[in-house]
């Protein structure tokens, strides 16, 4: 990732005094942000490489007596890890309110570690028996925890750390960080497909990937340990903290749940595309592959428009539009998709509904935020997008695997999808723009 596009990041703390405009004379590298951004990246590269090696995954912990159901089982225990995800969300979240951004965020990271490195390292099903997916489970509980507390405080960082009219490009790369991990995830997964055959992809390939995922968490420790802390500015007020605070701003968390719905089911049917792409459309393994990578890299470059978008137009038009146009486009792309699937269609559809995704996703992890105060920021945060993802981002996946079963419809994934972005739709219209609004102490 190239970060020299980026300023340096004037930080709020104790020992810089605030300016007029609210903004604190202390100014730090860019490399703050890409401690924020390399950690993140690295987190949700772990979590979603699962998804891209569903099918490998289910062949080796998860035995059925047909393919399908082996399927099932493998994107059943994708979805485990998402419960986990509120229960991550408020307890780290709490604890960045609490203690600070940089100590969560660090918490996360060995939470991640923990979850990969048992994932990378289970024997198979055939090696050890039940043990095998039990393990699995457990790992991606882990790795659900750590994903639940990680959106909150690298949230409330990066618009703790931004200028007061830039916070949007730069918390719009809290998603971008998510597009990269999709596109590494993705490259990984196509050199795999491609110099390995099917019987040694089962074997050890899939685990490759994990492996190497590992390698760069010293680097986002590091990275991490040297960050600055943007929390302790000055003491809290009482009724924006614990959950005082949050009882007193509920109305706000649950309907950025809302908004948060409609992007969750989008992303989620995006990382299925390659199994998708495998088991429905029948097309081949490298082929699949080069839609996470297309989907991946639109990801990151959107996400970025997006937040530029919310610096110029404000934060409700560039999340709203978007997602009516997915609301609108989806059933449409995947009904083409299904007519003619191919290499050329089939990037062409992931990379279009990625790019809507990324610019109103974006705008929506910058509004929630910026509309929660200090005190319950992280916690806030955390709690709207872990609840959001656990109820549809991790029942997406075996939503759709079990529609196209049971109506026999390729094309049924797209209509739950659109269905979701009508909700959200709604939602956004009313939010409150915050494109002005000064962060609340």
């Amino acid at each position: 990732m190239n970060t020299s596009a980026l300023p340096a990041v004037p930080i709020r703390n104790e020992a810089a005094p605030a300016a007029a405009d609210g903004t604190r004379n202390g100014r730090v590298p860019v490399g703050v942000v890409a401690a924020t951004v390399a950690g993140n990246a690295l987190e949700f590269y772990d979590f979603v490489t699962y998804a891209y090696f569903a099918v490998y995954i289910g062949k080796t912990f998860f035995p059925a007596a047909t393919p399908l159901g082996s399927l099932l089982l493998a994107v059943g225990v994708f979805g485990v890890g998402f419960f986990a995800r509120p229960v991550g969300g408020v307890l780290i979240g709490a604890f960045a309110d609490r203690a600070g951004r940089r100590p969560a965020m660090m918490l996360t990271i060995a939470l991640i570690t923990v979850g990969t490195l048992g994932l990378a390292l289970t024997p198979s099903y055939q090696s050890i028996g039940l043990a095998a997916p039990i393990i699995v489970v457990l790992c991606r509980l882990v790795q659900g925890l750590a994903l639940g507390g990680e959106v909150g405080p690298s949230s409330a960082f990066l618009i703790e750390a931004a200028p007061a009219q830039r916070r949007g490009i730069y918390a719009s790369w809290q998603l971008a960080s998510q597009g990269i991990a999709g596109l590494v995830a993705g490259l990984m997964g196509l050199a795999m497909t491609r110099s390995l055959g099917p019987a040694e992809m089962l074997a050890w390939g899939w685990r490759v990937p994990f492996l190497v995922g590992l390698l760069l968490v010293p680097l986002a420790l590091y990275l991490r340990h040297h960050m600055p802390e943007t929390l302790h500015a000055k003491p809290v007020a009482a009724v924006n903290s614990g959950m005082v605070g949050i009882r007193r701003h509920r109305g706000l968390i649950a309907l950025a749940v809302l908004v948060i719905i409609g992007g969750t089911v989008s992303t989620y049917l995006g990382i299925f595309m390659t199994t998708y792409a495998i088991t429905t459309l029948k097309l081949t393994p490298a082929t699949a592959m080069g839609a996470t990578v297309v989907g991946g890299l639109c990801t990151f470059v959107f996400s970025l428009v997006g937040g530029w978008l919310c610096d110029r137009y404000g934060r409700r038009p560039a999340m709203f539009w978007p997602r009516v146009a997915a609301a609108l486009l989806t059933v449409p792309a995947f009904a083409w998709l299904v007519a003619s699937p191919g290499a050329g269609v089939l990037f062409a559809v992931s990379g279009f509904l990625a790019a809507l995704t990324a610019v109103s996703g974006a705008a929506s992890l910058i509004a929630i935020p910026e509309l929660l105060p200090r005190g319950i920021r992280a916690t806030g945060m955390s709690i709207a997008y872990a609840v959001g993802v656990a109820l549809f981002g991790g029942t997406t996946q075996l939503v759709i695997t079990w529609l196209i079963g049971v109506t026999g419809n390729p094309a049924a994934p797209a209509w739950y999808a659109a269905g979701a972005s009508v909700v959200t739709a709604l939602a956004m219209l009313a939010m409150p723009e915050s494109r002005q609004r000064a962060l609340e102490d």
